[in-house]
């Protein structure tokens, strides 16, 4: 089965909100960059920039044992603001035609970390925890719990490429015909191991991360869950195209050339039918490591991209495995809901890097030409796991 895959208003919670009003004014702000706050709760004794959502979360008490981490509360905010078209989907297509897959790196891990202190303390574990909390499987098992969906269910977990990449393999259980609608996206939760994991391979700026600047010094980690009900009928954006690639070059580092990157934009740009001077913009991964700007720049520059760029992680932080979802509900609020073409801007230091090759970067207040039609969001993993999410205006 072929056809066009659409996607319906996110569900999102990060450091810029938890609902699409404070989400989009956030977003566009021109004044300063949001998002933000410094903490050392996860680096005790080291305050860093990070993407906290703030905002108090469900209380997963209610639920069962097994799904209360804050991995799950992410998701259940998000999964709030869509629930009416879930079961929707449910209602007209029947449980089992409804798939949920959603992308991770954390799960539960800071559950894991505050058990282990506490049988380190009190040599056995503590009672609110369960070993479940922490499996990489258990967000896509609990939004299915939370939704009632009884179609596939899997988790997938690529790094930072994990919630673009399950939004790809949702796109595909529609086309195939297994599933008529898909609850798809990311979830991530900030702990103490990846921000230390971070921390060892120097990667992590104490402030406001910086990316395309010549004075880039690393990420910032974030937290955040973005969620979409996916189905092949018509709502205001579709996901027109993707690409997959694996670079197979490095563990942490991606491949100078841009090999893996490049083929990737070439497949979602020939599986949406457009080229390069068809996007009115373009979310960058844009992590602000040296080594990652530059390969992005590269695979832009030779895909014969000019279109505005921004990275939007200055505001969000990395979050990891919800990135990529993350970054495509800021693609469909750039393209729903926006006559008037505002762009996410890029904040930085307009120190531009003389060894990358030049991008239309977005100032602050800068409006695209037209009612933006395309929007591309680029997300690249360690280990070499490259996707793009082509997005479209219905």
């Amino acid at each position: 089965m072929t056809g066009e895959v659409f996607l319906h208003a996110p569900g999102t919670v990060s450091a810029l909100g938890h609902d699409a009003s404070r989400f989009r004014a956030a977003l566009f702000a021109a004044d300063a960059p949001r998002g933000l706050c410094e903490s050392d709760r996860y680096s005790p004794g080291r305050t860093l920039a990070l993407g906290l959502v703030e905002e108090p979360l469900p209380d997963m008490r209610d639920r069962e044992r097994v799904w209360r981490s804050r991995n799950n509360a992410l998701l259940r905010m998000a999964y709030a603001q869509v629930r009416a078209q879930a079961d929707a989907a449910i209602e007209r297509f029947g449980a089992a035609r409804v798939a949920v897959i959603v992308g991770t790196s954390t799960s539960g891990i800071g559950e894991s970390e505050r058990a282990n202190a506490f049988h380190r303390a009190h040599g056995r574990w503590p009672d609110e925890f369960h070993y479940g909390q922490q499996e990489i499987g258990a967000p896509s098992a609990y939004v299915a719990h939370e939704s009632g969906a009884r179609g596939p269910a899997y988790t997938v977990s690529t790094a930072c490429s994990s919630g673009a990449k399950a939004m790809i393999a949702g796109a595909r259980l529609l086309r195939a015909g297994i599933a008529d609608a898909v609850i798809c996206g990311g979830a991530d939760s900030l702990c103490r191991f990846t921000v230390a994991g971070f921390s060892a391979l120097e990667s992590v700026a104490a402030g406001r991360c910086n990316p395309m600047s010549r004075h880039r010094n690393g990420i910032n980690i974030g937290e955040g869950a973005a969620l979409f009900v996916m189905t092949r009928e018509p709502a205001p954006v579709r996901l027109a195209g993707w690409g997959e690639s694996s670079d197979a070059h490095h563990m942490s580092a991606p491949d100078p050339d841009a090999t893996g990157a490049i083929a990737a934009i070439a497949q979602a740009l020939a599986r949406a039918g457009i080229d390069a001077s068809g996007l009115d913009y373009v979310n960058l991964h844009a992590t602000a490591t040296p080594l990652n700007d530059a390969m992005e720049s590269r695979a832009l520059a030779a895909s014969g991209i000019r279109a505005p760029c921004s990275g939007t992680k200055p505001l969000t932080g990395h979050t990891l495995g919800a990135a990529g979802a993350i970054e495509a509900a800021i693609c469909w609020a750039t393209l729903a809901g926006n006559p008037h073409g505002a762009l996410p801007p890029h904040w930085w230091d307009g120190a531009a890097d003389p060894a990358l090759p030049s991008l239309h970067l977005v100032a602050p207040g800068e409006r695209a030409a037209r009612a933006p039609r395309h929007a591309l969001s680029l997300s690249f993993a360690f280990g070499g796991s490259n996707a793009a999410l082509l997005l479209a205006a219905a």
